[in-house]
């Protein structure tokens, strides 16, 4: 597949860059075109012609459509943009399951990676009000690299719709869709002004986050920052996946689908003193702490600014390094 060099149009102001100077890095970006109307070009065939080992930036431009394939970033191609048209008519779809380590539709080993404007999905058993299937694990995106970010993109599945599984992450903008754990895993991730949509079906009640913090010297956890929660049925904020999970609500709008327990300690029931569920000026119907769990933890404003800060996952400035600019 030929690599042109193209002009990769972002019409977003660049914090710490003039236009001119971001447009002089984009247009010095080469660029792979998959075009849905072309039945050779794919995706993954676009991330295989990126060189291994690749120490600069290389942008995908993914034209609207619904791409039916497995898309994998193996670890030796980094430094990926992955540009689609938006999350609504760009889309990735397929329908493995059974296992979280394998049945993802979209899977990134990659460090330096940024995604915009795709949707990944799990067809699985979604939407859930059609689904015939017998409901499994079916994961829609597994992202294990460092330094990864996602703007404007969405996540669609049921159980275990994204697995965030470890490293630096950034989601902005972004809308995840699911019922039971359907955001898991070990990252060290901000998730801020996302869309978090429950699609409770055959459950009596889901479970949104399952973080995987299995001990006090790890940095990880995830932060929910002026995101809201809504959807239909009933779930709990989070449980504890591991016995060192840490999840934290900030300036959060939660809606009347949120259980007034709030948490369940899972398998951790006497151990409640390692868990870090925290809820801090949230708002909504769903935010009210009369029912919650008695051992919901409380931050220190120092402690609340460390975990909500961007510096959180980014001390080293690299997503004002990222080919587009994604922070708010």
């Amino acid at each position: 597949m030929a690599i042109v060099f193209l002009c990769v149009t972002i019409l977003l102001i660049c914090n710490g860059f003039t236009n001119g100077e971001l447009q002089r890095r984009l247009n010095d970006i080469p660029t792979i075109n998959v075009d849905k109307s072309d039945t050779s070009s794919t995706i993954q065939a676009a991330i295989d012609a990126v060189p291994s080992n690749n120490k600069n930036w290389i942008c995908i431009s993914v034209q609207a459509g619904v791409y039916n394939e497995k898309v994998e970033i193996p670890s030796d191609k980094p430094f990926i943009y992955l540009k689609g048209e938006g999350m609504d008519t760009t889309r990735v779809v397929w329908d493995g399951h059974g296992d979280i380590l394998t049945s993802a539709t979209f899977t990134s080993y990659a460090d330096n990676i940024v995604v915009s404007g795709i949707t990944f999905e799990n067809s699985y058993n979604y939407p859930p009000n059609t689904s015939r299937n017998p409901v499994k694990q079916a994961v829609a995106a597994k992202i294990s690299g460092e330094k990864s970010a996602f703007y404007k993109c969405g996540f669609l599945g049921y159980q275990d719709t994204l697995l965030d599984d470890k490293g630096k992450h950034y989601f902005i903008l972004c809308n995840i869709e699911g019922a039971v754990d359907f955001i898991f895993g070990n990252g060290q991730s901000i998730y801020e002004n996302c869309s978090i949509s429950l699609n409770q079906g055959i459950h009596s009640t889901g479970y949104i986050a399952a973080q995987a913090r299995d001990n006090p010297d790890q940095t990880s956890g995830f932060v929910f920052k002026r995101c809201s929660v809504d959807g239909k049925g009933n779930a709990f904020l989070g449980r504890a996946w591991k016995n060192f999970s840490r999840v934290i609500y900030f300036e959060s709008t939660l809606s009347n689908v949120v259980v007034p327990q709030g948490w369940d300690i899972w398998s951790f029931t006497g151990h409640e003193d390692r868990i870090t569920f925290v809820e801090e000026e949230c708002v909504g119907a769903g935010s009210k702490k009369a029912g919650r769990v008695k051992w919901e933890k409380t931050l220190t404003p120092w402690e609340l600014q460390s975990f909500t800060s961007i510096s959180y996952i980014d001390s080293e400035g690299w997503i004002r390094k990222l080919p587009i600019h994604v922070h708010v």
